[in-house]
């Protein structure tokens, strides 16, 4: 099981003067931000804007040119994504990624695979199956046959199987209906209020601002603002750019 904190004020995530990008060129200037613990912690921007690639470097996807990732207090810049896994990183990528011709069940039971030997996993499918009932129903179902909401409440369910202390969440909202978002995203505040702590990317910056405490606006690479939630709604920048456009 991964260490729970015992700290409130304690960094689980830590990104400290990252540079990355792809070949020759560089997409992420400079950036710095940090997730406390028991905290949903946003980051916003346009299309194009470099979320995904934060993202990608975080998890281990795209190696970092220079600066530092921690996990925990330990530093990860140079750690596999498997290894950073197990010490806690859960994962929900954009675009769902479910395996179609595994059920439900084999899907959630990968998830906990580096659990694998913990005697709590039984029970942590019965949580995951009670935030998400339909999951419950569908258990023996391949995930292919499943609808995009359902996939996307699979692939949560999945990165909660290890017992995560930081669960990354990549566009949940995207290609879903108003009524399916509406689930996910009380399913993440109801998590958030069990002490999990959360990096969300969103594109909708009035829905990831809603549910956050902290949120980091990115464009061109480089963080531009960064504040309390409530002080970001309420942002002119914000408010112009990005309200609005979903």
């Amino acid at each position: 099981m991964a260490e729970r904190m015992s700290d409130a004020t304690e960094t689980i995530l830590a990104v400290d003067g990252l540079r990355c990008g792809y070949g020759r060129t560089q997409v992420i200037h400079d950036l710095k931000l940090d997730v406390r613990r028991g905290e949903i912690v946003c980051l916003i921007g346009a299309n194009g804007a470099g979320k995904s690639t934060v993202i990608k470097a975080v998890i281990g996807l795209v190696p970092a040119w220079s600066g530092t990732i921690s996990l925990g207090g330990r530093d990860v810049t140079n750690i596999r994504t498997a290894t950073r896994v197990e010490l806690g990183l859960g994962i929900v990528p954009e675009g769902r990624g479910v395996l179609p011709q595994l059920t439900v069940a084999e899907n959630l039971l990968l998830g906990g695979y580096v659990r694998r030997s913990e005697p709590w996993l039984a029970d942590e499918m019965d949580r995951v199956l009670s935030l998400f009932p339909i999951l419950a129903e569908r258990r023996e179902q391949l995930a292919a046959t499943l609808s995009g909401g359902e996939q996307q409440m699979l692939v949560i369910g999945r990165a909660l199987m290890s017992r995560p202390r930081l669960l990354i969440l990549d566009e949940p909202s995207f290609g879903l209906a108003p009524k399916i978002i509406d689930r996910i995203f009380e399913v993440v505040t109801q998590l958030r209020a069990g002490g999990l702590t959360i990096l969300l990317i969103e594109q909708n910056a009035n829905l990831a601002l809603e549910v956050s405490q902290r949120g980091y606006v990115l464009d061109s690479g480089s963080c531009i603002l960064s504040d309390a939630a409530a002080t970001l709604r309420q942002d002119a920048r914000v408010r112009d750019i990005y309200f609005g456009a979903g």
